[in-house]
């Protein structure tokens, strides 16, 4: 069933928010973006932060030793390459950190999509592409060329791993996302702002919305395998 992940968070505030609703994952962003945090900024809302709650540190680019610091520091939990991260640079961090890798691919075509899925990475992430941008634009995904992408992926034989599904999520629009792609997480951030700042109400709508979603689906299957009385495996993409 879909996790979730609010990325951006930058105040003591913002953590607050999520502590009350409790996402699975929540993002530090450390790219020069204007959700940009510094380290101790980063430290602070982690040690605030639920235990329950993982955090992600969010990089475009970054040098590995700067990477590695905050996982050995304890800041982050999951590593997010936001950027365009060679297979040379994934492999260094796995040889240096047991930290998980999300590997972001900003979806323009069907065929980059097919070429950039990489299995040095635990999960992959699908945002909206920008020109000059590397997330954060609040603009919707295009859902038609992921489905493209998968099925000829899965025609190929080609298994991807869980991956995460971002750009232009919103409250108002999850549920027709939810009932089109299956995803291992949902990862918002400007779609929970007003202003530049996380607003709780619709933080709480976001994740009110997705966890409604995940019950009615165990519901279905419930009913399903007392039909059959058998066990059904799940439709959802490796999650």
């Amino acid at each position: 069933m879909p996790k979730v992940k609010i990325c951006g968070l930058k105040t003591l505030e913002d953590v607050e928010i999520v502590n009350k609703y409790l996402p699975e994952y929540v993002g530090f962003v450390f790219a020069p973006t204007k959700r940009f945090v510094t380290d101790e900024q980063a430290l602070m809302m982690k040690q605030a932060l639920a235990p329950q709650i993982q955090a992600v540190g969010v990089f475009v680019n970054e040098p590995i030793e700067h990477v590695l610091s905050l996982c050995s520091r304890g800041i982050i939990d999951v590593i997010q390459l936001h950027g365009d991260e060679t297979p040379e640079y994934i492999t260094e961090i796995k040889n240096r950190t047991d930290t998980p890798v999300i590997k972001t691919v900003r979806v323009q075509s069907s065929e980059q999509v097919s070429s950039m899925v990489t299995p040095l990475a635990e999960y992959m992430l699908f945002d909206t592409y920008k020109k000059d941008a590397y997330g954060g634009s609040g603009e919707r995904f295009p859902l038609e060329i992921l489905q493209k992408s998968l099925k000829e992926l899965e025609n190929q034989g080609v298994s991807i791993q869980p991956f995460f599904l971002a750009g232009g999520l919103t409250p108002g629009n999850i549920e027709e996302v939810l009932g089109t792609q299956d995803c291992y997480c949902i990862d918002v951030s400007t779609g929970v702002e007003t202003d530049g700042h996380k607003e709780e109400a619709k933080v709480r709508e976001l994740i009110e919305k997705i966890r409604r979603y995940q019950k009615e689906r165990s519901n279905q299957w419930n009913r399903r395998k007392d039909d059959t009385g058998y066990t059904v495996d799940s439709i959802f993409l490796r999650h």
